[in-house]
């Protein structure tokens, strides 16, 4: 009898320190004194990459603390680091950590911020329903990206579809931003790039253009229970991707949990079957809230049981889980 090996990931309930205790010092006149951790007013700005999955924590925890009032703007990731360092929102929604800029701008206003990792991302890069080119290695996206390889016929050398539109979801935006630094290396992207102005104009531009291929967050098609999600998904081909040289088409993978999770060198080296999903992404709140106010508590609800567990369910990873090998015998 042999034996086969599973991947399986199982969420864990730990939840980090949650500052959900109303700050007592404040007397009833001072600013922000009715600002609590579950209660008031904050402005939030978030990656409108991360739209659905943020919209459902936003909505959740709205229903158990209804005296709580997120003002939430979706904008490209640019924009919302630029709104966090001018003070417009305390808390911002992002793809990465502070760079050494902003952390010298918020050093001059002597703010001290606080980021908390809530999720892991994967990015789906996806193509027309016609086009029959859905396994590609980073090295390929790479080529396509930066437009050394300029048309579909030099991905397999299949006939029928020409020159390749590469679409990101809008200017300055983070999977852009992802793509140069992870996949390019840096190098200029091609000059076929365009930008939709939104996630949603990004799929239906692929969707209606055999030629194209887009990068999405897969929180936009991966909610099997989300009508919108499902619709979205319908309406493209999510390509496979693998890091391996010289692969076969078992090597191929999507941005399932599975392989958002991350496997350690000795967990890769013992199961070959098993690799990480190339695209992948931190996510994460960053704070700029001088005080244990409505902004602690909704990065608090987020980074706990009940918002990693919305995470889990829509698709994406949760900060917050475990990963362990289970082999079970094939029969």
């Amino acid at each position: 009898m042999t034996k086969r090996t599973q991947f399986l990931t199982t969420s864990a309930a730990t939840m980090l320190a949650a500052a959900l205790a109303v700050a007592s010092c404040n007397g009833p006149g001072t600013p922000g004194a009715q600002d609590t951790p579950t209660s008031g007013n904050v402005a939030v700005g978030v990656d409108e990459t991360f739209a659905p999955i943020l919209q459902a924590e936003i909505d959740t925890f709205g229903k158990l603390y209804p005296n709580a009032h997120l003002k939430t703007s979706f904008q490209p990731e640019e924009k919302v680091m630029l709104d966090l360092v001018n003070d417009k929102i305390k808390l911002a929604v992002v793809s990465r950590e502070l760079n050494a800029e902003e952390k010298a701008d918020f050093e001059k206003q002597t703010i001290s911020t606080r980021t908390t990792h809530i999720g892991i991302d994967g990015l789906a890069i996806v193509l027309n329903r016609s086009n029959p080119d859905s396994l590609l290695t980073v090295a390929q996206l790479a080529d396509i990206f930066t437009g050394k390889t300029a048309n579909w016929s030099q991905v397999s050398g299949k006939k029928g579809l020409s020159a390749i539109n590469v679409v990101f979801d809008a200017n300055r935006s983070s999977t852009a931003r992802f793509v140069r630094d992870s996949v390019t290396r840096g190098a200029a992207l091609t000059t076929r790039v365009f930008a939709a102005t939104s996630n949603p104009a990004l799929i239906d531009y692929v969707a209606t253009h055999p030629n194209a291929i887009g990068v999405v967050g897969v929180n936009w098609i991966s909610d099997r229970d989300d009508p919108a999600a499902m619709k979205f998904a319908n309406k493209v081909r999510v390509a496979s991707i693998t890091s391996r040289p010289n692969p076969t088409p078992a090597d191929y993978i999507q941005p399932y949990q599975v392989y958002l999770a991350e496997k350690t060198p000795q967990q890769l080296a013992e199961h070959r079957e098993l690799q990480n999903y190339p695209l992948r992404r931190n996510l994460y709140i960053i704070s700029r809230e001088a005080r244990a106010g409505l902004g602690t508590g909704f990065a608090s609800f987020v980074a706990g049981k009940s918002g990693q567990l919305i995470f889990q369910k829509s698709g994406l990873l949760p900060a917050q889980m475990q990963a362990r090998i289970v082999t079970t015998p094939k029969l």
